[in-house]
């Protein structure tokens, strides 16, 4: 099982909103979601990322991989991405 720690966008038109969530790779992350690990609201200046470390980092312990956007979030609140998912 192949879990990808990506963003589900949430909130109303032009107003968005994104949970970061742990989701197997073939479902949609709507309504199949293992865990949500944190959200990241993009309007606000400066904008707001909140992200459960130890959970990420138990989601990377298991194998997950995160996506680009998850990666670049992750590097600005300063949390550690082992370097066998920084693929």
């Amino acid at each position: 099982m192949a879990i990808r720690i990506r963003l589900v966008r949430t909130g109303k038109r032009n107003r968005p909103f994104f949970r970061i969530v742990a989701v197997d790779r073939k479902k949609d992350g709507r309504g199949n979601v293992k865990e949500i690990l944190g959200h990241y609201d993009p309007l606000p200046d400066p904008e707001i990322i909140e992200i459960k470390e130890d959970r990420i980092s138990y989601w990377f312990g298991k194998g997950a991989i995160p996506t680009d956007t998850v990666k670049s979030l992750c590097r600005k609140k300063g949390i550690f991405i082992p370097p066998n998912v920084d693929k």
